[in-house]
């Protein structure tokens, strides 16, 4: 199970400017997301984390190279300083969705590699060679890990959190990003680092987010056996913060598309029902309706005729034929059903629909213009338990099956491979 070390961070020396020097996860960013960072702070940690643009693409070595030179200089002039003892950082976010306030805890550590498919770090999304190479140069050039990969772990009675925070008083660097608060802490006391590294012991990690960063420690792995963890966030799956959202689709290109043409194409595979009657429009059935409906049931926004329909699958497993080599539990998944028997076959047979992606229901009218963009397929969010029952089939889930809210901060915690 999962092996987890403290380690010597590099973190910034100036914590009250440390708002202006953190950003969000590289592939989150375009160019006007870099630049507003930069605008802030010169030294924001986005110019060396993302050399490169756009995002999961490989660049030329000068990028790395660059991005190396400038994280050298800020270390000699003292913008980066390491750490002189092991550490886990204690490591809390506060922040605000559909109207609540959460405070989710965790922690940074370092978890040591291991294989899919062993069970100690278990993944649930597909990765892609372009954004694995890209990430792998950057590590080459730089000798450090500079984003944290997010991982979950079950603790039914919170005993990690508990212990780790035990005694923590007023935070030791605070941050604000995007309405984020990040706030982090030094624990460096021997005895609370056995504990939690013991309790975590027989724990398998789940990525959450940072599939490409993992699979590219692999690989670096292979090139520098030393270097034989990864740069983790690790929270509870049953911590009261963890959130996660939906990822509604929006498609174009579907010139021909018509809601009676749908409902012709499910047959007896699923009934198609107006909805756009209901209180409240496309967020409220979004946020409230459709989450408390049975697995199988999806929103579909007609763009055209700005009128809501739900989509209720009446096959219990409308996927058996289809994929017959997936586990049950995989074929039962909303994604997997929308991706593979609602896109596949039935609206998009020849895949040439353009895709973009929100968590966001409220944004979907403004996104779907009827013309360019035809419809949004509105999703139940993915539940937790589907990534530890698909962990013990060595199953992936399709991709943007998952929105964990917020994202981790870059540039709280830096991990040196040197």
């Amino acid at each position: 199970m999962a092996e987890i070390r403290p380690l010597t961070a590099i973190r910034y020396a100036d914590a009250g400017r440390l708002s202006d020097l953190i950003a969000p996860p590289y592939d989150v960013l375009d160019e006007a997301g870099k630049a507003a960072l930069q605008g802030k702070h010169p030294k924001n940690i986005v110019t060396v984390d993302l050399p490169h643009m756009p995002p999961k693409t490989v660049g030329p070595d000068s990028a790395y190279e660059a991005a190396n030179h400038t994280l050298r200089q800020w270390i000699e002039q003292g913008v980066l300083v390491r750490d002189q003892k092991p550490a886990f950082y204690a490591y809390a976010q506060t922040y605000s969705s559909r109207g609540r306030v959460y405070n989710r805890r965790g922690f940074f550590a370092k978890v040591k590699l291991s294989p899919f498919g062993q069970g100690q770090v278990v993944p649930h999304e597909k990765t892609y060679p372009d954004a694995i190479a890209d990430r792998l140069k950057l590590t080459r050039a730089t000798r450090v890990q500079l984003s944290p990969i997010f991982g979950l772990f079950s603790d039914p009675k919170t005993q990690v959190t508990a212990r780790l925070f035990a005694g923590l008083g007023a935070a030791e660097m605070t941050a604000t990003l995007d309405g984020v608060k990040n706030e982090l802490w030094t624990v460096t006391d021997a005895a609370a680092i056995k504990d939690v590294t013991n309790l975590m012991a027989d724990k398998p990690v789940y990525i959450a987010d940072g599939h490409h960063r993992y699979t590219m420690a692999l690989q670096y792995q292979k090139e520098n056996p030393a270097a034989d963890c990864a740069l983790f966030v690790l929270v509870a799956m049953q911590d009261p913060g963890l959130v996660i959202l939906p990822t509604h689709r929006i498609l174009g290109g579907l010139a021909a598309f018509s809601v009676e043409s749908l409902r012709s194409k499910l047959g007896s595979n699923a009934q198609l029902t107006d909805v756009s009657g209901g209180a409240g429009g496309v967020a409220h059935y979004a946020d409230e309706v459709l989450p408390a409906q049975p697995a199988g049931t999806f929103g579909v926004f007609d763009g055209k005729t700005k009128k809501l329909y739900e989509l209720r699958i009446t096959n219990p497993d409308v996927l058996a034929t289809l994929e017959p080599g997936q586990s049950k539990a995989w074929r039962s998944l909303d994604v997997a059903v929308l991706q593979r028997y609602l896109l596949d076959e039935v609206i998009t047979p020849g895949g040439q629909a353009t895709k973009s992606y929100t968590a966001y229901a409220e944004q979907i009218p403004g996104m779907t213009d009827g013309a360019t963009r035809q419809i949004a397929l509105l999703l139940r969010p993915t539940p937790l338990a589907a990534l530890e029952e698909l962990g013990r089939h060595n199953e992936v889930m399709p991709q943007k099956s998952t929105y964990f809210f917020p994202k981790l901060a870059t540039g709280m915690v830096l991990n040196p491979l040197d």
